[in-house]
C-alpha cells in the first residue's frame, strides 16, 4: 500500500464512473475491486504519520477519479436524459452481481446470526424508505444559487453527508444530495466555476469542505467498525448494498425493444461485476 500503483488507476476511473450515478455508490465498486479496506484505511491515515504511504496509494485512485468525471460525465447525463431505464438496468445488474461476493467473504453461512441478519434487514429498510422520500429527482440547472445563510450551512452539511455516503458501498453521494435537494445546485455550480463564473465559488468552497470533514470522519469510524466489529459491518454493507436497488432500479420498460435492451444491458452488469467478484481476493 506504500507505493503508487498504476493498477489503481483504472480502479479510480470506474469508481469515478459509480459515483456520477445517483444510486451507485463508489464504495461498491471499490469492495468489488478488492480495495476497499486499503482505500478506508489511507484515507482515514492521511493526516497521521501514515501520511505519504497513505497519498501515494489514493493518488493514482482520485486521478483515475477525476478522468472519469472530466470524461464520462456528459455522457452519463446523456445515457440517463434519452436512455435512463436500459442505463439503469446496468447499474442494477453490477450491484446484484456484488452480493454473491458479500455473501462469501463474509462467510456468512457460520459467522451471521439472527443479529446479523436483523441488521441487514434493518438497512434494506432504510435504504428502501430513503428512495422513497428524496428530496428533488431533476437534472435540470437552477433558475439561481441561493446564498443565503442556511442555505450555506446546508451545502457544508450536505458535503460532509456526501462524502459519508461515498465510502460507504450501497450509498452514493450524488444520491444523498438528492434526498438533500441540492443535487442540481452543486452540479450546476460545478459546470459554472468551469465557465469561469466565480458566483458559484461559496457553494463549491463550502461543499468541498464538507467533504473533506466527511471523509476524514467517516473513514475513522469505518476503520474502526472493520477492525472492532468485522462481521457485524459486513451485514451492514450487505443491507446497503441490497437496499440500494431501492434507489437505483429505475422501473419496468415501457416497450418491446427497450425490454431487450434493458434486459441485455442488466445481463452485461451482473457478468461482468460477478466475474470481478470471483477473481477479487478475501480481506
Amino acid at each position: 500500500m506504500s507505493q503508487f500503483k498504476l493498477t489503481n488507476l483504472p480502479r479510480g476511473f470506474a469508481m469515478g464512473v459509480s459515483d456520477l450515478i445517483p444510486g451507485v455508490s463508489g464504495g461498491t465498486i471499490a469492495l468489488l475491486l478488492g480495495i476497499y479496506d486499503d482505500f478506508i484505511a489511507s484515507v482515514s491515515g492521511v493526516f497521521s504519520k501514515n501520511f505519504k504511504r497513505s497519498i501515494m496509494f489514493l493518488l493514482p485512485i482520485v486521478i483515475g477519479m477525476g478522468l472519469a468525471i472530466g470524461m464520462l460525465s456528459s455522457l452519463i447525463n446523456y445515457l440517463l436524459a434519452h436512455h435512463q431505464i436500459p442505463t439503469m438496468f446496468f447499474f442494477t445488474g453490477l450491484i446484484i452481481g456484488v452480493i454473491p461476493f458479500l455473501l462469501r467473504i463474509s462467510h456468512y453461512h457460520r459467522t451471521f446470526k439472527a443479529t446479523h441478519w436483523i441488521i441487514v434487514l434493518l438497512f434494506i429498510l432504510l435504504l428502501a424508505a430513503m428512495a422513497f422520500f428524496k428530496g428533488e429527482t431533476s437534472h435540470a440547472a437552477p433558475s439561481h444559487i441561493d446564498l443565503s445563510a442556511p442555505m450555506l450551512i446546508k451545502y457544508f452539511i450536505a458535503g460532509i453527508l456526501a462524502s459519508s455516503a461515498m465510502l460507504l458501498p450501497g450509498i452514493s453521494g450524488s444520491f444523498v444530495l438528492l434526498l438533500l435537494g441540492v443535487y442540481s445546485t452543486v452540479t450546476y455550480a460545478i459546470s459554472e466555476i468551469v465557465r469561469f463564473n466565480f458566483q458559484a465559488l461559496p457553494v463549491i468552497l463550502l461543499v468541498g469542505s464538507g467533504v473533506v470533514v466527511g471523509f476524514l470522519l467517516a473513514s475513522k469510524l469505518i476503520k474502526f467498525l472493520l477492525t472492532h466489529y468485522t462481521y457485524l459491518t459486513y451485514a451492514a454493507i450487505l443491507g446497503l448494498v441490497i437496499g440500494s436497488l431501492f434507489s437505483v432500479f429505475p422501473g419496468l420498460p415501457t416497450s418491446g425493444m427497450t425490454w431487450v435492451i434493458s434486459v441485455f444491458t442488466l445481463i452485461i452488469g451482473f457478468v461482468i461485476s460477478y466475474v470481478l467478484g470471483q477473481y477479487t481476493n478475501e480481506y
